[in-house]
């Protein structure tokens, strides 16, 4: 789980794009190299783990991990930066399906496994939201290679465990290696990721924006017509007909797309709003991270009792109701109060929801398609999650450089250079080191004025991002309300093989 802790790693930004003079746009892409490439390979090697075996892909991704890492700590400039963060993500992708998978092989009582999934989705959540304060604790110690550093040990020990402990486990039945498909799906899903990442650059409809996406479509057409014509798909596209399929890897979807968008707004926040540290900053966000982790394994189990489509509904209103009120903070809202009430709604919201939501997408694949189906469910959480970031930064990007880029553009230059200035307009985080910037005392109050409108702004973007991220689940919730079956399943393969041949 710690491999995809992208927060962690977001709190080394500053750090590391003073050293390295990276701009705005190079530390984005740090970021988001290792986005595009763990997406578009999560298929690809859930299907290679179901043929060869899933401890196999799951140990040789650990070990790319690890190496990668190494590379990463070594790096001297951006560019190996961002070569050795995408290569952490194409070993990262080996892993992620594989885990998953073998706990549907190990654990074949029904009780078990949802128990085994719910903690399987709790370590996934509170991994991404502990990152913050694990990354916040390196740099107050160390620089910014520490957080490459720290995943070489840590990918041993896994090693180790998982050679030792964990039984081997692959398809019985496979026929021809389906390339085609492999191919189909990496392009598919790479078109889609990195449009969604550039698209708040280049513009929502901008020319290269709507090739990409013409073409991210078109490619996923040509997908699933290939594999619902071959012997041996990568992807079984009847799995789709499965509603205890296909609705909870939506709902997955919407959570990750308000999660990421949480996290992206509430790093913003504390860290520009707040002027935090980024061991402040991840000690403040310990809510978040504890109420997955209580969360998780509770709604999963309750789902066993209430049936899955009650408990994804409560959680899905939940994250609605912890956005909203996180959407009504501003400058001087205290952190003990709506932020914290937000922060821990969000985090329960989260984990009632992806806990059931994996649980029953895994029941509903036959052990065969392991890898797949929990392929599926990690490519729906990355494809939410970038969206998230894209779609709520570009909103509040919007709104923060139209109010405070015609203040910034009438600074004197010799008060701002011009780098300044263009990070100023990008990004409340500039505080931080506008705060730090030795100031004449003739020009004290209008920097304090300056500081309180780039604030005020960024929470004005906030806002409006809140309303979008709730209008979305509760819509979700709805849907999955109407369709997604309330009476409780058994959990068991048989009753997805009977679901599937009568859809």
């Amino acid at each position: 789980m710690w491999c995809s802790t992208t927060p962690s790693f977001n709190v080394a930004l500053p750090s590391l794009g003073v050293q390295l003079h990276a701009s705005f746009g190079g530390l984005q892409w740090v970021v988001d190299a290792y986005t595009l490439t763990f997406a578009g390979l999560l298929l690809a090697f859930g299907h290679l783990g179901d043929r060869f075996g899933r401890r196999k892909v799951m140990m040789l991704g650990l070990v790319g991990v690890a190496i990668m890492s190494v590379g990463g700590a070594s790096a001297t400039d951006l560019g190996q930066v961002i070569a050795a963060r995408a290569a952490m993500g194409v070993f990262a992708a080996a892993v992620f399906p594989a885990t998953l998978a073998m706990i549907i092989n190990i654990f074949t009582d029904v009780k078990e496994r949802a128990i085994a999934i719910a903690a399987w989705t709790a370590m996934a959540g509170f991994a991404i939201a502990i990152g913050p304060t694990a990354g916040g604790w390196l740099l107050e110690h160390f620089s910014w290679h520490s957080v490459f550093w720290v995943n070489i040990p840590v990918a041993v020990v896994i090693l180790v465990f998982a050679r030792l402990l964990v039984p081997e486990s692959r398809a019985a039945h496979t026929g021809r290696l389906d390339v085609v498909g492999i191919a189909l799906s990496l392009l598919s899903v790479t078109a889609l990721v990195w449009t969604i990442i550039e698209a708040p650059n280049q513009g929502w409809l901008s020319p290269i924006s709507l090739v990409g996406f013409v073409f991210a479509v078109v490619c996923f057409a040509v997908f699933v017509r290939w594999e619902m014509r071959t012997s041996s798909p990568v992807l079984n596209m009847s799995l789709f007909r499965i509603r205890r399929f296909s609705l909870p890897a939506v709902a997955i979807m919407v959570a990750y797309f308000s999660m990421f968008g949480f996290l992206f707004m509430i790093t913003q926040y504390f860290q520009g709003v707040m002027e935090l540290s980024p061991l402040q900053f991840g000690v403040h966000s310990l809510p978040f991270a504890v109420a997955i982790a209580v969360g998780a394994p509770l709604a999963t189990l309750i789902a066993q009792k209430v049936g899955t489509t009650a408990v994804i509904v409560f959680g899905l209103v939940v994250m609605s109701v912890g956005m909203f009120i996180a959407g009504q903070v501003n400058v001087e809202t205290p952190y003990m109060g709506p932020v914290l009430v937000s922060m821990v709604l969000m985090g329960l919201g989260l984990a009632i929801v992806q806990g059931p939501a994996t649980e029953s997408i895994m029941s509903s694949v036959a052990l065969d398609e392991a890898g797949a189906g929990s392929a599926v469910n990690d490519t729906t959480r990355e494809a939410g999650g970038t969206l998230g970031v894209a779609v709520l930064g570009s909103i509040v990007a919007s709104v923060y450089t139209t109010k405070v880029g015609p203040r910034i553009d009438a600074i004197p230059d010799f008060l701002m250079t011009a780098n300044e200035k263009s990070f100023a307009r990008e990004s409340v985080i500039a505080v931080l080191e506008m705060v730090k910037r030795p100031t004449n005392p003739a020009f004290a109050q209008q920097k304090a004025d300056l500081i309180y409108a780039m604030k005020a702004a960024s929470l004005e973007g906030f806002q409006l991002a809140s309303y979008v991220t709730v209008s979305a689940s509760l819509l979700v919730a709805v849907v999955i309300a109407i369709f997604l079956p309330w009476k409780p399943a058994d959990g068991s393969v048989l009753l997805a093989w009977k679901e599937r041949s009568n859809p």
